[in-house]
């Protein structure tokens, strides 16, 4: 049996050290701004009885998270105002920090898992220095934590999945993952409703896909993991049901702008956004998908599944508000690293693999020098 934790994890690490390290240099240097403090403040007047902090995207919950590290260190102020909370933005930053790190771990996971070592590494390099990931993991913005929960649900449903045929009880063999679904379920959508709405659809479809003779089956684990994500979702609403439903009967679930599709700006706004996430993403996707369609071996679920999701998340971006539409780039950024890592692991066991290394170290390089220029400039 291999070890469990070896020169790949090591790799693994080290990257995330690296993605640590970036974060850290933006947590220094850029003092809580007026949205940070206006989650901090209705979070904290959350926890102590004095209100509600939900709104029509999102649940209560980044903003308790927010405040939840006020209580640990039971602060105190007559009049709450960044300047006081400004020596703690370490702290209050922390929640998202770690799931910023945590979605970092997740990717590697996955990538491995689907494509050997190779897959993780290229995976987690480009997670690792992704200007918009390190910027939505260095303040308080429930994003992340929505990203996060969104690569959640749609890998933890196609792992628990595959277990389905398994000669064992369903709900006592499989509870383990049904809670994690159901959490995954819960963060996505109390971080932001709108995209629960795209990847939950997306996962139950490729659970009844995957398993077409254990449907009925499928569709209870998935039902068990909605229960439990319901439950959640409802402590950060104190458990008072009628403010619970009010919130999602009122929640804006799936904010579109349909004819954002037939104006060229709306294209190049988005094409702008790509290319100043990371230029050499924008050529690893070009040749990653170019490869897909030409070649039929990297056909497959493995990586069919990502560049759906993917490309689906990249369309709903297009359509919706200029804000809530940008920051679609962010949730759709894990899915595109596994579709670009399985694409090359395909192309490194190929008769091209000189030319596939070079192509894919070369490009690696130069998004991780343009993501550490961007970091320069703040």
């Amino acid at each position: 049996m291999p070890p469990r934790f070896g020169k790949p994890q090591l790799f693994a690490v080290l990257l995330l050290l690296a993605f640590l390290g970036q974060c850290s240099w933006l947590l220094a240097r850029i003092p809580l701004n007026a949205s940070e403090f206006a989650y901090i403040q209705q979070g904290e007047l959350q926890w102590h009885g004095k209100g509600m902090a939900g709104s029509l995207q999102r649940s209560p919950l980044a903003a308790l998270a927010a405040a939840a590290p006020l209580l640990l260190i039971r602060f105190q102020s007559s009049v709450m105002d960044r300047r006081a909370l400004h020596p703690w933005r370490w702290l209050l930053r922390l929640p998202f920090l770690g799931c910023g790190l945590l979605l970092g771990a997740s990717l590697w996971y996955v990538s491995r898992r689907l494509y050997g070592n190779a897959g993780g590494y290229i995976a987690l390099a480009l997670y690792c220095f992704s200007p918009i990931a390190i910027a939505y993991s260095s303040a308080v913005r429930p994003e992340i934590a929505a990203a996060w929960g969104a690569f959640g649900v749609v890998f933890t449903t196609i792992a628990l999945t595959h277990t389905l045929y398994a000669p064992r009880t369903l709900v006592l063999w499989n509870w383990p993952r049904i809670a994690l679904l159901g959490i995954s379920m819960a963060l996505v959508t109390g971080a932001q409703f709108s995209l629960v709405t795209i990847v939950t659809p997306l996962a139950l479809g490729f659970m009844l896909y995957l398993v077409p003779g254990r449907r009925p089956a499928a569709l209870l684990t998935f039902a068990a993991a909605v229960v439990i994500a319901l439950a959640l979702l409802a402590g950060t609403y104190g458990f008072h049901p009628v403010v619970f439903w009010k919130a999602l009967r009122n929640a804006r679930w799936l904010d579109l702008m349909p004819g954002a599709f037939s104006s060229k700006l709306s294209y190049a706004l988005m094409t702008t956004a790509l290319l100043r996430s990371s230029p050499a993403l924008v050529v690893l996707f070009a040749i990653a998908l170019a490869t897909y369609g030409l070649w039929k071996r990297p056909r497959y679920f493995g990586n069919a599944a990502p560049l759906l999701v993917a490309v689906t998340l990249l369309a709903v971006g297009i359509a919706m508000p200029y804000l809530a539409g940008f920051r679609h780039l962010l949730f759709m950024s894990p899915f595109l690293f596994v579709f670009v890592a399985g694409i090359f692991s395909d192309l490194l066991e190929s008769s091209e693999r000189a030319l596939a290394l070079g192509a894919v170290l070369g490009l690696v390089v130069l998004h991780v020098v343009f993501s550490l220029s961007v970091l320069a400039r703040r």
